[in-house]
């Protein structure tokens, strides 16, 4: 059942919008997206993983999204494109529009900046001096957004976001709640048993089209700015450390830690929980299986995994200890070859 005041479109309407082919009744009316399982009548459902093609017999949709080489395998009203999944977040893009926000400055936010006309503060907002807001910018309560802030225009800071000073956000960035940028990167240096901070004085830059998920943190830098490339997608509870430059288009999954000074090429993707290790350097399209860590730079691109498979807690004692022995063993083994080269010498 689609919610009062969701968009009815029908899928010529749609094809015209997006592109595709439309096989079929082009005049099928779709309100929502759904799973090929989940479907029912006024749903538009898609086939982006194969596994799932059987589905496309049984599925109640009233139209689906599918490739040209599975455009046979229903019977029903479909779109058939190139690329099904990218083309069914379009469609859902388009029948579930952003709702109506709020508009105009609440009249506890706290501003020492001027704003431009359309600018949307929400509630107990924090806005320093000589902040630049681009146009349609919306900040939504509680976000505190320090002194000589740039925010480029369309871009959206949910909740308890919080920018530090000197920092520049690109145009139709999305920050979700909790999200930090521009703390502190972790500075030390040792004296003795103690540490002395070292002030860091850089800043961080983030592209244009770039979001940043829910508790991410992204480090200033300790001399020069921390960048997030244009189109980046950062995940929930990711670390990005000092000096970090993160190439465009680049993919961080959740709980991924990136250490101090990384560098990504573009277009690289970084499974759920990947460690990358300080002054590590990622070629463009570098792919890190999810919980990998990586200690060492990357020079061709592809994909990458150190992950030790799962076992028992008894079976990966055992290993682990015959681990431990490989260095040994390595040496007990070219000292064999060794001895057996002479053997078949002296014959």
């Amino acid at each position: 059942m689609s919610r009062p005041g969701r968009p009815v479109l029908t899928l010529a309407e749609i094809a015209a919008r997006l592109g595709g082919d439309v096989l079929g009744d082009g005049q099928t009316a779709v309100a929502r997206v759904a799973t090929l399982a989940s479907a029912g009548e006024g749903d538009i459902a898609f086939l982006a993983n194969r596994k799932y093609k059987a589905q496309l017999q049984s599925t109640r949709a009233s139209a689906v999204i599918v490739a040209p080489d599975a455009a046979d395998g229903f019977a029903g009203p479909r779109i058939v494109t190139g690329n099904p999944y990218a083309y069914y977040a379009r469609v859902a893009a388009l029948l579930n529009p952003a709702e109506a926000g709020f508009a105009g400055v609440d009249a506890s936010a706290v501003v020492a900046s001027s704003l431009p006309a359309d600018a949307a503060i929400a509630a107990n907002v924090s806005i320093g001096r000589e902040v630049t807001l681009g146009a349609g910018v919306v900040i939504h309560a509680g976000c505190v957004i320090g002194d000589r802030v740039a925010i480029g225009d369309c871009s959206i800071l949910y909740p308890n976001v919080t920018i530090y000073h000197g920092c520049r956000i690109g145009a139709r960035a999305i920050l979700h709640s909790g999200a930090v940028i521009g703390a502190d990167g972790f500075g030390f240096a040792p004296e003795g048993k103690a540490w002395i901070k070292i002030p860091q004085t850089g800043g961080v830059v983030i592209g244009d089209d770039v979001e940043i998920g829910a508790n991410t943190t992204v480090d200033r830098g300790a001399l020069d700015d921390t960048v997030i490339g244009d189109g980046c997608k950062i995940d929930n509870l990711v670390q990005i450390a000092h000096n970090c430059i993160i190439g465009s288009n680049t993919v961080l999954a959740g709980c991924t830690g990136v250490a101090g000074s990384v560098t990504m090429g573009e277009h690289c993707i970084v499974g759920g929980a990947g460690m990358i290790a300080g002054h590590v350097t990622l070629a463009p399209g570098t792919t890190i299986s999810g919980g990998s860590l990586v200690m060492k730079s990357i020079n061709q691109p592809g994909l990458y995994t150190s992950v030790f498979p799962l076992d028992s807690h008894d079976e990966w004692i055992r290993n682990a200890a015959h681990i431990r022995r490989l260095s040994h063993l390595a040496e007990r083994v070219s000292e064999l070859e060794k001895k057996l080269k002479e053997m078949a010498s002296n014959d």
